[in-house]
């Protein structure tokens, strides 16, 4: 089961990760992304690393990709919506679609409460070893990322005043 979860959630990274390059639409590349970024969270946690998974969703998927959309929306200004919806029939159709599956999931999740859960134990302090080899063996990458970004904010900004 184990191999096929993982299948999958590498078949999906993958799709997302092809469909983010494919497409001409930033704001469709922006949200392949988080599809993307959120299916390497779940490959973390089938590895045992929480720590990460929970850093990859709040940091990568959650923060990043908000200043992302910020800066393709202030840079790139869209053309207006009108006229019918071409994909209302869908749109209408996902609304039960998505509760059939919440159904679904909170199902098999309440079947299996009882069931006892036998996953390998991972090391005792995942987050104590992850500081330390993030504070010492690798500081001055992680201050060049965080230096990198701070680049790129202060340069959309700067882009964004230019043309206001």
């Amino acid at each position: 089961m184990a191999v096929l979860a993982f299948g999958v959630i590498a078949l999906v990274a993958v799709a997302s990760a092809l469909g983010l390059v494919l497409r001409r639409n930033p704001i469709h590349g922006a949200l392949f992304l988080v599809v993307n970024l959120g299916s390497i969270a779940a490959l973390y946690l089938m590895l045992g690393a929480e720590f990460l998974a929970a850093a990859q969703v709040i940091v990568y998927a959650g923060a990043i990709m908000v200043l992302f959309v910020f800066a393709i929306m202030v840079l790139i200004p869209g053309k207006e919506e009108t006229g019918p919806d071409p994909r209302r029939a869908w749109r209408t159709a996902a609304l039960p679609a998505g509760a059939l599956l919440f159904l679904l999931v909170a199902g098999t999740g309440i079947a299996r409460l009882g069931t006892p859960v036998s996953a390998a134990p991972g090391p005792a302090d995942n987050v104590s070893a992850i500081a330390r080899a993030l504070f010492s063996d690798y500081l001055y990458p992680f201050e060049l990322t965080s230096v990198l970004l701070l680049a790129a904010m202060v340069g959309v900004m700067l882009l964004a005043r230019r043309r206001a």
